[in-house]
């Protein structure tokens, strides 16, 4: 009898051997990326790959949940400003064809951005500061006779078509650092006012933008009607306070946009997290609200909870996480923990559709720039000569979103332990992608668990990885 239950026993612990190991045998694999914040690794597929199993363990989990959704993603990427098209187009034929297929390609050596942001006329990182109706002195043009994209015709627009021939999909975003100097009651590119007189021109200048972009081949996908319309303090900048910016978009632009057809959207405040209040005041406003789309955030001042805030106040609206700048002083390592802990996760985590970093490209002494415009914003790439390149911590911070999470996918749960921050997000194609960063300064030891399966890992302290499965 007692061999008979020892037999049975053995028979037992067989199958349960030979089930765990056809389980593990179809469990899923994860490949992984990482850059490590003392620069010895940057953005490098590890070797191996990662095994989801049965088997759990006593370090902390981070448990990603594809049934519960959030937000579908438009896109990650940069400003593309007149600056950075100038020193692009500086380059080698060859080696601006190199540089962009890697920023803009879908191929195994590319980042795949998807989404970028641009100026209507100059913006502070251009060579000069100029609108798309820049007349003499004294004079007016109601009837915008005198409208031209001629400034960007040298460098910005040459440089969009041959990034839209590499991803004809990629969306653009578009905003003014300042309308025509002869719409603004101080008459100068830095400050003042947009005088009320002058809504129903500027309402037209921006659909004769949209439109003379179109026949260039270039769709707006989205506009903001100012950028930081809370600093008048740049050159070029305009105040635009809140009331002022609802009574413009539900009297003016928004008819308009209505009338003609335009399927630009219109997106509201493009400033700082420290006033959520400002979008959700217009948003408030019934009949401004039914032509926004949404509003966007800078992190100069604040925090990107923000974003939730608005979210709750209005969950039909977008949100869109737009600039943040990295300096010429900062530290890769600190720059890296800082803006993917915030920028990337933090406003994916609170409901932003794009992660947007500033400046695409610059020069060695970080211009162009206006007069008055920013002198320590460095650029994802630092274009040293005709010859060479080479990449920032912005690339970086980025890349490891853009070149896994395309358009179309959607954010989905994750927990967050301890040091580990995260978001998860479910592509179109089906794949699962986490992106991690270790807030600490020791290795933390982690499980992956999904579906109830766990894979084991770690992450240096201040590193970032990106887990796909």
């Amino acid at each position: 009898m007692n061999r008979i239950y020892l037999f049975l026993a053995a028979l037992v612990l067989s199958n349960l051997l030979l089930s765990q190991k056809a389980s593990d045998a179809n469990s899923i694999a994860v490949s992984s990326w990482l850059t490590k914040s003392d620069k010895s690794v940057l953005l490098a597929k590890q070797n191996g790959l990662l095994q989801f199993n049965l088997h759990a363990n006593n370090s902390s989990t981070i448990l990603v949940d594809e049934e519960k959704t959030a937000q579908t993603i438009e896109g990650f990427g940069f400003a593309l400003t007149g600056g950075s098209a100038q020193v692009i187009s500086s380059l080698k034929s060859s080696v601006k064809k190199q540089l962009l297929q890697e920023l803009f390609g879908e191929k195994e050596n590319s980042i795949g951005i998807s989404y970028l942001r641009i100026s209507i006329g100059a913006s502070d990182l251009d060579a000069t500061v100029f609108s798309y109706d820049d007349i003499p002195a004294g004079r007016t043009d109601m009837l915008l006779t005198k409208f031209s994209l001629k400034p960007s015709k040298d460098y910005l627009i040459p440089i969009l078509k041959q990034i839209l021939l590499i991803n004809p999909k990629i969306k653009i975003m578009a905003c003014p650092w300042s309308p025509p100097v002869w719409m603004k009651d101080n008459k100068n590119s830095k400050g003042g006012i947009l005088q009320p007189t002058f809504y129903d021109v500027y309402a037209r200048y921006f659909v004769k933008y949209i439109t003379l972009m179109k026949a260039e081949g270039i769709n707006i996908d989205a506009i903001t009607p100012q950028n930081e319309p809370l600093h008048p303090g740049n050159n070029p900048s305009l105040l635009m306070v809140a009331n002022d910016e609802a009574n413009f978009i539900k009297n003016n632009l928004g008819p308009l946009f209505q009338k003609l057809n335009i399927q630009t959207k219109i997106i509201v405040y493009d400033h700082n997290c420290n006033k959520p209040e400002y979008p959700i005041s217009i948003l408030n406003d019934l009949e401004a609200k039914k032509y926004i789309a949404g509003s966007a955030f800078h992190l100069y001042e604040g925090g990107i909870e923000a974003l939730s805030k608005v979210h709750e106040a209005h969950p039909d609206k977008g949100l869109y996480f737009t600039e943040q700048w990295t300096s010429s002083e900062g530290d890769f390592g600190g720059d890296l923990k800082w803006h993917v802990k915030n920028v990337l996760i933090g406003s994916m985590r609170n409901w932003s559709k794009v992660a947007l970093e500033w400046n695409l490209a610059n020069d060695t002494a970080y211009g162009p720039h206006t007069s008055g415009g920013c002198t320590q914003c460095k650029g994802a790439i630092t274009i040293q000569d005709p010859s060479s390149y080479t990449k920032n911590v912005s690339y970086y911070i980025i890349a490891h979103a853009s070149k896994f999470v395309p358009e179309g996918s959607v954010k989905i749960a994750s927990t967050v332990v301890g040091n580990l921050n995260n978001v998860a997000f479910k592509t179109p194609e089906g794949k699962i992608v986490l992106i991690v960063e270790n807030d600490g300064t020791a290795t933390e030891q982690f499980n992956i668990k999904f579906k109830d399966q766990w894979v084991s890992t770690s992450l240096d302290g201040g590193s970032v990885a990106t887990y796909i499965w």
